[in-house]
């Protein structure tokens, strides 16, 4: 669940959505949007990314782009023609399909990772939600308000222990909130076979119903 809501988070800062005011962090370049313990990354040249490639969409070469940076919104990421409109450069980030103009997008979206394992955690917050899958989250999101509302499933936590099985259970916040509210980064990186990596992420408030 955290790279499809790592990944929906980076899908916000692309330059395109951002100049057509699709973006809810349209306005907020330099200020800070997230938790301090949060810095993400989109970076196509890492090797262990499933998605990593060497050139974008335009055959530029690709880089590692800080989005956020200890919490700070560092940059929106762009193609030639977004970034000229913005009066910068392109972030290598262009991507396109076989008979498309070049769109912009990130390609290999992961958080510096923490230093607790997920078991730590798990102790740590006493009692609370483990969720281990959601449903239709992309379509659940508004990119504007950034509002969510979405299908959920996974685990109880009773005295810092993993206990029974929560199905068809309810999650709603707004990305704003659950980025402020991050208190803990595992220190489980791993990439997926999709665009962003996975990783235990603690948030402190998150609506939940139908448990």
């Amino acid at each position: 669940m955290s790279a499809q809501f790592l990944g929906i988070v980076a899908g916000t800062l692309n330059g395109e959505s951002v100049q057509k005011g699709r973006s809810l962090f349209a306005d907020r370049l330099g200020q800070e949007v997230a938790s301090p313990l949060l810095t993400l990354v989109d970076d196509p040249t890492d090797p262990a990314a499933t998605s990593a490639t060497a050139t974008d969409g335009e055959g530029l070469a690709t880089r590692r782009n800080v989005l956020l940076d200890g919490g700070r919104l560092e940059r929106f990421v762009h193609n030639s023609q977004t970034a000229r409109r913005a009066g910068t450069v392109s972030t290598g980030s262009a991507v396109r399909g076989y008979s498309s103009t070049p769109g912009v997008g990130v390609r290999a979206v992961s958080v510096l990772g923490g230093d607790r394992t997920p078991a730590q955690l798990v102790s740590e917050i006493g009692d609370g939600v483990l969720v281990q899958g959601v449903s239709g989250l992309h379509s659940g999101v508004n990119p504007v308000s950034g509002d969510f509302s979405t299908g959920a499933e996974g685990l109880r936590i009773r005295g810092g222990e993993l206990a029974e099985p929560i199905r068809e259970f309810t999650i709603a916040s707004t990305l704003q909130k659950m980025l402020t509210d991050l208190v803990a980064i595992g220190d489980d990186v791993q990439w997926l076979p999709m665009r962003a990596a996975g990783v235990t992420l603690v948030i402190g408030e998150l609506t939940v119903s139908g448990v």
